[in-house]
């Protein structure tokens, strides 16, 4: 496992802390998990604006659109 050291100012870290205790994780599960998410989202939002045109073409607008057709 690789290594990776940040900065962080106390208030970030005072942050931190308060989440990691209070869901009863350590800081750096913490902070890999959100730089997980962090990754899913950025990547679903790529696809999102690849395929947008495509979903705009065939008339769905917005996420509710797609919903209701296959509901």
């Amino acid at each position: 496992m690789t290594m990776l050291s940040i900065r962080i100012d106390d208030a970030l870290d005072a942050e931190l802390a308060r989440l990691a205790e209070a869901m009863q994780r350590n800081k750096s599960d913490l902070v890999r998990d959100m730089l997980r998410r962090q990754a899913a989202v950025y990547a679903l939002r790529q696809v999102q604006a690849t395929l947008r045109p495509y979903a705009e073409r065939a008339g769905y607008l917005t996420d509710d659109d797609f919903f209701w057709d296959f509901s």
